[in-house]
């Protein structure tokens, strides 16, 4: 009976240590994040799976889940750059959200016709044809894409115009776009000191930084929400889960985030 015992503590000992070790690992160096939703397609897809580099920029109370790391500010912190795929809590909702970040403290942002500007100067795009879907329910959430021939029947060819974007600093990554929406023409917005300003690569089909908080919108995030980068795609399904093997996407895994 002893044996058993002793054979039962070992045993909750090994999980409770390797909770323990899983749970350092993601506080500390890499968090696990799924796609959910289609506002960073092309770049990422719902169903892309990878690892969110949290020693990128340093630490605040929002590395821990529930927000519960004892952290005033940031701990070790160091500055995003521009064109980073940023993982950060939402400040009002406390969902994680992942964007692209575009500007950073003291620049002016605006899209005009659909084209983004920073500080009073438009940022190149170059045609890059079109990104192409099936028009199907995608993910476990079933969300359905969002199409620029639409009206397009479920199994049809989904098509959106795809440009070749190139920030300032030399990051290029592609931008789709759907219809003229409200947002392809904004004020001027004037990011802050400590704050970012952030955009989904899917521009006509992302609640971000052009929108405020208080209308489901990012509005300026502060620094001290982030999360960290997102560098590379770990493992990529079509399906409404992951074991449906075959709708995983092969020639996603282990591809650079850019």
């Amino acid at each position: 009976m002893a044996a058993k015992q002793d054979g039962f503590v070992e045993t909750v000992k090994t999980i409770v240590y390797a909770l323990l070790i899983a749970g350092v690992f993601r506080t500390l160096f890499y968090q696990p994040f799924w796609i959910p939703s289609g506002s960073m397609k092309d770049t990422l897809l719902i169903g892309d799976f990878l690892f969110v580099n949290k020693m990128a920029y340093g630490y605040s109370r929002y590395s821990c889940p529930f927000a519960a790391c004892p952290i005033t500010g940031r701990l070790f912190g160091s500055e995003p750059e521009r064109g980073d795929v940023v993982v950060f809590r939402h400040p009002g909702t406390g969902a994680d959200f992942i964007k692209r970040l575009i500007g950073l403290p003291g620049d002016t942002v605006q899209v005009k016709e659909g084209q983004l500007w920073l500080n009073g100067t438009p940022v190149p795009q170059e045609d890059a044809g079109t990104f192409e879907e099936i028009k199907a329910p995608q993910g476990s959430q079933g969300n359905m894409p969002r199409c620029a021939n639409d009206p397009v029947g479920i199994g049809g060819t989904c098509v959106k115009q795809r440009f070749t974007e190139t920030l300032p600093n030399g990051v290029r990554h592609d931008v789709l776009n759907i219809a003229s929406v409200p947002a392809d023409n904004t004020p001027i917005y004037t990011v802050p000191a400590g704050h970012y300003f952030f955009m989904g690569d899917n521009r006509d089909n992302s609640q971000d930084s052009r929108f405020a908080v208080n209308s489901g919108g990012v509005g300026m995030l502060p620094a001290e929400y982030l999360i960290g980068r997102a560098d590379r795609i770990m493992f990529s399904s079509a399906g409404r889960s992951l074991f449906f093997f075959w709708t995983w996407r092969s020639d996603r895994f282990f591809k650079a985030v850019e």
